[in-house]
């Protein structure tokens, strides 16, 4: 069984390189190292299931071999990647996903989209279920990666109407772990990277807003079950735990020592006040659900955070 993953370099992508290998697939990591790193699979590269490709999918997406599935997860996905690279994820959630799809189709195989909890906007419902249909601001600035995605669902819905390409659509809601970038610029990369450089800990707002953060293992366990399942229709696949912004910087600074203090900035226009998912469909659907807890994959999150400080400090010096 051979799978083409796009995007594979990167955080999630990388992840399900290594799950999906560990299953027993041959594994195409195709990335153009936007935001994806070549270190986060330089352990896979002597590996003879994996094969990397270094192409951009917004202009092509082309393979030799029979392949048994495609997982579209290029994007950048983080705002201040968005919003630095507005028109690279306008194409690679538009482009990218016509030609992710059309690999699958002519392949008649499987394929699942990584979507986001970003399609239900700064939502009026709470927790958040699939069948809400979000609060979104198309013109704003976060617009470039929220209707790009919900763009991509709607193609992946048509080519399985039309065509009866065999679908996926996964909504992933905030997830942490290592192999995420010390300068990523969400919430939880940003408050353990100033913690442990010594610099302030900046919460935008005043910090009641709501997130709710999925261990990387947990959820790379529910995108392959619902890549065995047969749900076409969206699913979310997140940890259903909320917590407010200020109390998880409050945590991470008590794990890194209570140095730093906490200061406040403006809130970004369209930030989400609430982020929770409803995750019924995934317990009834996929027997899924989150099991890492927060302290639990916090401490594993540091401690690769303290790593690649420490190996960027010997790199400087």
């Amino acid at each position: 069984m051979r799978a083409v993953i796009t995007g594979g370099a990167g955080f999630l992508g990388s992840h399900l390189c290594d799950a999906m290998i560990s299953q027993g697939w041959d594994i195409v990591c195709v990335d153009n190292l936007l935001t994806g790193a070549i270190e986060n699979i330089q352990h896979l590269e002597k590996n003879t299931k994996f094969q990397f490709v270094q192409q951009d999918v917004s202009e092509s997406l082309t393979f030799e071999h029979a392949v048994d599935a495609v997982l579209h997860f290029a994007s950048p996905a983080s705002p201040d990647d968005y919003l630095k690279f507005p028109i690279e994820t306008l194409k690679v959630g538009s482009l990218g996903t016509f030609h992710a799809l059309e690999l699958a189709r002519k392949n008649r195989a499987r394929f699942l989209m990584a979507s986001t909890s970003e399609c239900y906007g700064d939502p009026e419902v709470s927790p958040q279920p699939e069948s809400y249909w979000g609060h979104v601001n198309s013109v704003g600035p976060r617009s470039v990666y929220d209707e790009a995605k919900r763009f991509s669902e709607a193609v992946t819905m048509g080519y399985q109407r039309k065509y009866g390409v065999d679908t996926r659509i996964v909504r992933i809601f905030n997830t942490y772990g290592p192999r995420m970038r010390l300068n990523d610029g969400r919430a939880l990369p940003n408050f353990l990277y100033q913690a442990l450089s010594g610099q302030p800990i900046t919460v935008y707002g005043d910090g009641k807003q709501t997130r709710s953060f999925c261990y990387v293992s947990d959820l790379i366990e529910g995108i392959l079950r619902l890549l065995d399942s047969n749900e076409h229709l969206p699913v979310n696949i997140g940890n259903p735990h909320e917590i407010t912004v200020m109390e998880f910087a409050k945590r991470i600074r008590a794990i890194t020592g209570d140095r730093v203090e906490i200061v406040h900035r403006p809130l970004p226009q369209d930030d989400p006040k609430r982020r929770q998912p409803d995750i019924t469909k995934a317990k009834k659907l996929l027997n899924w659900e989150p099991k890492v807890p927060l302290e639990e994959g916090l401490q594993l999150t540091l401690d690769y955070f303290e790593k690649k400080l420490a190996e960027k400090s010997a790199g400087s010096g």
